[in-house]
């Protein structure tokens, strides 16, 4: 099995281009923390297609946070020197905006806490127990 889900930021606006089939493609990196100590980070290439890289051009910028589910995928080229090259990438099969431009900075929505002795939903606050 080959899936991968990520949190994290964008570290530059994503690039989206159009291949010579016209199908838009989207390229971005992701810092994703680590989950032990969120002392080191991971920089990971991210690549999105069609509609989805539309969007992400469209509604994404740099610091935005963003949930990639997708795959790992390693291809190879040669390089100018005649060496082989190795890329590691996530595509992406889905893309969840957790912040989008204009987002940040913005004060967060007012919430009205609930009055005392209140039931939400089917919770029970705690004044309502007989003990």
């Amino acid at each position: 099995m080959n899936k991968v889900f990520l949190i994290g930021n964008l570290t530059k606006d994503p690039e989206v281009s159009n291949t010579n089939n016209g199908i838009p493609v989207c390229k971005f990196t992701l810092a994703v923390s680590r989950r032990f100590g969120n002392t080191e980070t991971d920089f990971l290439p991210v690549i999105v297609w069609r509609g989805q890289a539309e969007n992400c051009g469209k509604f994404l910028k740099k610091g935005s946070k963003a949930a990639v589910a997708g795959s790992v995928q390693t291809r190879s080229y040669d390089a100018n020197d005649g060496s082989k090259r190795y890329i590691t990438e996530i595509v992406a099969d889905e893309v969840q905006f957790l912040s989008t431009r204009g987002m940040e900075g913005e004060p967060a929505p007012a919430v009205s806490p609930a009055p005392q002795n209140a039931r939400v939903g089917s919770a029970v606050v705690e004044d309502d127990l007989p003990f």
